[in-house]
C-alpha cells in the first residue's frame, strides 16, 4: 500500500476540499512541517505533497521510498529538481488554475495605486475631509488606466490574463522580450524599452538564475515614466532593498507586491518600513487564493497523483 504524506495542508484554506485518492493508500496529513521535522515526516513516504516546504537534496536522500513529489503550486523552486531526476522521482506541478484570480488581484493593486485609494482612505480617516470643508479634495493625484501603457514581463497564462484585462480597459500593452537581448520576436518589445515606456509594469515570470533580481538599480533608473510596479509572481525577481530606495526617491509612483523573497518577511526586511507609505501595498501571497482557484488546484493535485499511480504521469517537471 502506498504511503502518501501532505507536508503543509494549512497552505490551502480550510474550506478547500481535497477529495480522497482513488487507490489503496495510507495518508498522513500535517498542517505544517519544519525543516527539523521533515526527515521524520517523509521518511517512509512513497508520495509527498508539498506547497512551500523545501525539499532539498539532503531531505530527498533521507526518503528512500520516495517515488513522486506532488507540488501543490505552479512554482517548483522549493524542490531540488536535479536531485529528483537523479533518483528517478517524478515531480508534478499545478497549471493554469489561477488564470482569473491572479490577474484580478494584479488589477486590484493597480486600481488602488493608480487612484491613490489608500492615501485618500487614510486622509478621510484622519478627518481631512472635515478640515477642508468642501465636497471633495485633491491631495493626491488620480490617474486613469485608459490610454496608459502596461508592460507585461512573462507571457504565460497569468501574463496573458493581465494583458487581456489591460486591453479591455483601453490600455496599450507591451510584452517584454528577454532581458539583455537586442532583438526580439514579433509581438515583443525589448525589455529596456518596456521599462522606459510603461506606466504600469507587471511581473509574471518564474524565479530562476536568469530572473533573480531582474529589476534592480539600473532598471529603476530606466523607468522614465515613474511607473507602478506590480509583482504577484515570485519574491526575488526584484531587488527589494533597491525597490524601497526607488519608491522613496520617486523613481516609481507605486509598488504592489504579493510576494517577498522570504515569507513572511523578517522584522528587518525593507518592505516593513514601507507599510505606511501611501504608494506601497503588500499582500500576503494571496493573489492565487480565490476560493475557486484553490478548489481547482486541489482537484488537479489529486488528478496528478492518480495519473502517476495509473502509470500516466502528467504536468511533469524536470
Amino acid at each position: 500500500m502506498l504511503k502518501v504524506v501532505f507536508l503543509d495542508r494549512n497552505t490551502l484554506a480550510p474550506q478547500t476540499v481535497v477529495r480522497p485518492l482513488g487507490f489503496p493508500h495510507e495518508l498522513r496529513v500535517f498542517e505544517t512541517t519544519s525543516p527539523e521535522q521533515l526527515p521524520e515526516h517523509m521518511a517512509d513516504a512513497d508520495i509527498v505533497i508539498t506547497n512551500k516546504v523545501r525539499l532539498t537534496a539532503d531531505a530527498i536522500a533521507q526518503a528512500p521510498r520516495l517515488k513522486m513529489v506532488a507540488v501543490a503550486a505552479t512554482g517548483t523552486d522549493n524542490v531540488d529538481l536535479q536531485a529528483c531526476v537523479r533518483r528517478g522521482i517524478t515531480v508534478s506541478n499545478i497549471r493554469n488554475y489561477a488564470g482569473h484570480s491572479v490577474p484580478e488581484h494584479v488589477f486590484a493593486l493597480i486600481f488602488a495605486l493608480r487612484r491613490n485609494l489608500l492615501a485618500y482612505r487614510e486622509a478621510v480617516r484622519r478627518g481631512r475631509w472635515q478640515e477642508v470643508g468642501t465636497f471633495c479634495f485633491f491631495d493626491y493625484p488620480i490617474g486613469e488606466l485608459h490610454g496608459a501603457t502596461l508592460g507585461i514581463v512573462g507571457n504565460g497564462v497569468l501574463g496573458q490574463g493581465a494583458a487581456n484585462i489591460g486591453r479591455a480597459l483601453g490600455m496599450r500593452v507591451l510584452q517584454a522580450g528577454r532581458k539583455g537581448r537586442a532583438t526580439v520576436e514579433a509581438g515583443y518589445t525589448p525589455f529596456d524599452e518596456v521599462l522606459a515606456q510603461s506606466d504600469v509594469i507587471s511581473l509574471h515570470c518564474p524565479l530562476n538564475s536568469e530572473t533573480r533580481n531582474l529589476i534592480g538599480t539600473a532598471e529603476f533608473e530606466r523607468m522614465a515614466r515613474r511607473p507602478i510596479l506590480i509583482n504577484t509572481a515570485r519574491g526575488g525577481l526584484v531587488d527589494e532593498a533597491e525597490l524601497a530606495v526607488a519608491l522613496k526617491a520617486g523613481r516609481i509612483s507605486g509598488a504592489g507586491f504579493d510576494v517577498v523573497s522570504q515569507e513572511p518577511p523578517p522584522p528587518d526586511h525593507p518592505f516593513n518600513a514601507l507599510c505606511d507609505h501611501p504608494g506601497f501595498i503588500l499582500t500576503p501571497h494571496v493573489a492565487w487564493a480565490s476560493d475557486e482557484a484553490m478548489q481547482t488546484l486541489a482537484n488537479q493535485l489529486i488528478d496528478n497523483i492518480e495519473a502517476f499511480v495509473q502509470g500516466s504521469p502528467r504536468n511533469l517537471m524536470s
